[in-house]
């Protein structure tokens, strides 16, 4: 029964060494091993439990048999222990270490790790407390742990349940539940029953624990003990000290004294005396200054008058004022009165009250000696007429436009556009009786007239530009009719109605526009034949679009022309391509109501003008490039001179601006000639001449040379003011242009005529 014995004490160290094995194992392997330490705890649990039933049993089996055994002591070693203690005696005595070869061949010690271990079989042992200190567990999110126990070893994070788990534990609060998680450990924080009571003791403002008396007799123990040494007597420490704010003034002070010198080193007697002598001699700059006269172009100021008896506190009755006069004062507005104050008369001058005028009186005195500096000054006699501009005379700019020398009549009512064909030979009209009518320029003979609607106007009359074709093209509401002259050269006509048919076979092969649904989508403009009629008479073909139509213009090629509808709103601007009988809308928002629109002549520039600003935009870039502001309420039409770096804008508020692209997007300059709306502007292609014309029923002709020196201005010179056409409705004249090789201007007016300027 002793072997017995002895063999059930010898079946503990085997246990801890276990616990040991298992418990280094877990800090090794803490990133794999951590559910891995969880099963093999449990599987050590079971084990040990098990160990345990069966030592039990042995043991109630042996006191059952022998009773002599009851008395022995479990303290009391036996002789197997005694030898397994000195063998692990022997075996703690022994070397720590391991001896190795190091990289160099020398010898090596590598000690073991020491672990700590808690050996209490208690179960509500601390867990290892997290040292990481007041930093947020939000810095450990990508690492298995969540801190360092006071032992250095890592402090895993805590195993997160699923969503079920969450909910019952929300739902089923067991006591001392707070719902917050302690930051050091990642755990909930729950209340134990100590801290449970002792905050329902501070809810219902009782002690926080039995026995604890808040009104405890004070201990004094300064007053009645003496200590005989005081309690440290270590001398003051220089970190203690705080220098005086006071004397570090007063120092200041000496320093400044002795940067300014008034404070001097302390010299002897010897050292003063010969500085003294070796000091150099002073001498007065403007000893020997005389005054100069005062300045005879200072005009001292005006002295005050002296007072009169009006002003004295007792005056003579004679000035004293009647009650009509005071009435008379009284009313008068301050501005007007000839004084300030009215005489009064005082018995006694102690008797006399402030004058309440006195600030104000001298504070304006001071004004004026300020804002009014009396100087003599001699006055400029100047010419207004050299102020102006040296510009050349205007026989000297000739030729230009002077008189009238054919009148073209037979339209019935105000003819609205015109146009001279590339050529210069043919002219032709377009007016409120809805018909385009040829003339020939030179004689003013009447060569054809074509009735293209019975009752909308002919809004504008553009020819295509080139001489490969004749081809006219007119705007009659929403519709653009193309017509090629009868009376030209049979070659010249074949040519210009190819040009015109040859847009029929491109639309039929294109692709037909789609909407993002899948439907058909109706073009922005129909090109169609315009009929028998319109045929038989040159006008072979029309294009259709949403809006009625204002302003054509073409581009200097002859193959696109772009129009204006200014109640188009998004499809207020077109541009068409006659070759492909095509349209398109460039824009989808405009800030404005567009009034019309015009090709650059030379580079891949658009210019638009809306009612206030005027935008170039790149066609290959496809971007604004510039935004003009004339300044104007309401533009009317604007021209591009054929350089392409200027531009003249006229306005319903009759003002003409001349605008220089490369120098500002505000007017270079703004003219006022006309009394009435400008109603069209031009350019000449060849001579440095342009024109407006204006409701007043004139033109005024301009000479406007630009150079190519970038530092000169362009010369702007009024020449002529042409008179001729009859205001009717307050409409005057129309339209206007130029002839391509003569200094000769077409305009159009409300009176149903149009006259050759020549």
């Amino acid at each position: 029964m002793a072997g017995t014995r002895s063999s059930l004490k010898r079946k503990a160290p085997p246990a801890e060494a276990v616990v040991e094995t298992a418990f280094h194992s877990d800090d090794e392997e803490f990133g794999d091993g951590l559910l891995e330490g969880v099963l093999e705890g449990d599987s050590d649990d079971s084990s040990d439990d098990d160990g345990d039933d069966a030592d039990i049993d042995e043991v109630n089996a042996d006191l059952e048999n022998e009773e002599e055994d009851a008395l022995e002591s479990d303290d009391i070693p036996t002789d197997e222990e005694d030898a397994d203690g000195k063998n692990a005696a022997e075996a703690d005595d022994g070397p720590k270490y391991r001896i190795e070869t190091d990289a160099n061949g020398g010898t090596r010690y590598v000690y073991e790790d020491i672990v700590p271990d808690y050996d209490s079989d208690d179960t509500d042992a601390q867990e290892p407390v997290n040292t990481i200190g007041n930093i947020p567990l939000s810095f450990y999110d990508s690492y298995p742990h969540i801190g360092y126990s006071i032992d250095g070893k890592k402090v895993m994070r805590p195993a997160r349940g699923e969503a079920l788990d969450a909910l019952l534990d929300s739902i089923e609060v067991p006591k001392g539940w707070t719902g917050l998680t302690d930051p050091a450990t990642g755990k909930p924080l729950n209340l134990s029953q100590d801290e449970l009571e002792l905050l329902r003791r501070v809810q219902m403002n009782e002690v926080p624990e039995e026995g604890y008396d808040p009104y405890a007799d004070t201990i004094e123990w300064f007053t009645s003990f003496e200590e005989p040494m005081p309690l440290s007597a270590a001398p003051e420490p220089k970190r203690r000290f705080l220098p005086s704010k006071h004397e570090a003034k007063k120092v200041m002070k000496l320093v400044k004294a002795i940067r300014e010198g008034r404070i001097l080193p302390y010299k002897p007697p010897e050292e003063r005396e010969k500085d003294e002598e070796e000091e150099e001699q002073l001498f007065d700059l403007w000893a020997d200054e005389q005054q100069n006269p005062p300045n005879i172009d200072r005009i001292s100021a005006p002295k005050m008058a002296a007072p009169g008896y009006d002003q004295s506190y007792n005056p003579p009755p004679e000035y004293l004022p009647t009650e009509d006069e005071k009435k008379a004062w009284n009313e008068t507005e301050p501005e007007e009165r000839a004084k300030e104050y009215l005489p009064e008369k005082y018995d006694a001058l102690r008797r006399v009250p402030g004058y309440d005028q006195f600030v104000k009186e001298r504070f304006e005195r001071c004004l004026d000696l300020y804002l009014a500096p009396r100087v003599r000054k001699n006055r400029l006699n100047i010419d207004p007429s050299s102020l102006l501009p040296k510009l050349p005379r205007p026989e000297e700019l000739k030729p230009f436009p002077t008189v009238t020398s054919i009148e073209f009549r037979g339209h019935e009512g105000r003819v609205r556009s015109l146009a001279i064909d590339p050529t210069g030979m043919f002219l032709a009209t377009g007016g409120d009786d809805g018909t385009v009518k040829l003339w020939e320029l030179k004689s003013g003979k009447q060569m054809d007239s074509i009735k293209l609607s019975s009752d909308e106007p002919v809004d504008a009359v553009r020819w295509r530009p080139g001489k490969d074709a004749s081809i006219l093209s007119a705007a009659v509401s929403e519709d653009i009719y193309f017509l090629v002259p009868s009376y030209i050269d049979p070659e010249l006509h074949q040519a210009s109605r190819d040009v015109l048919d040859a847009g029929f076979g491109y639309a039929t092969h294109s692709q037909q526009l789609m909407t993002a649904s899948g439907a058909r989508k109706d073009p922005p403009a129909k090109w169609t034949r315009p009929g028998t009629r319109l045929e038989d008479q040159g006008v072979l073909l029309k294009a259709t679009v949403r809006s009625p139509i204002k302003v054509i213009h073409w581009h200097r090629r002859g193959d696109f022309f772009c129009t204006v509808s200014p109640s188009g709103q998004k499809s207020s601007v077109a541009i068409h391509t006659l070759s492909k009988h095509l349209t398109q809308i460039p824009f989808r928002k405009l800030p404005g109501l567009a009034q019309t629109a015009q090709f650059h002549p030379s580079r891949p520039l658009f210019f638009v003008a809306t009612q206030r600003t005027i935008r170039c935009y790149d066609l290959q870039k496809q971007e604004l490039v510039k935004a003009l502001q004339p300044g104007a309420r309401w533009i009317s039409t604007f021209d591009i001179h054929p350089g392409g770096d200027n531009l003249v804008v006229g306005s319903y508020d009759r003002r003409l601006c001349w605008h220089d692209l490369e120098l500002s997007n505000r007017p270079y300059k703004t003219m006022r000639f006309h009394p009435e709306a400008i109603r069209a502007v031009k350019f000449h292609r060849s001579f440095p001449l342009f024109a407006d014309s204006s409701d007043d029923g004139s033109l005024q002709i301009f000479h406007g040379k630009v150079t190519n020196d970038l530092m000169a201005d362009p010369t702007i010179v009024p020449l002529k003011t042409l008179k001729g056409h009859k205001v009717v409705n307050k409409l005057g004249v129309m339209d206007i242009d130029w002839h391509p090789t003569s200094p000769w201007v077409v305009s159009a007016g409300a009176d149903g005529t149009c006259r050759l300027w020549t």
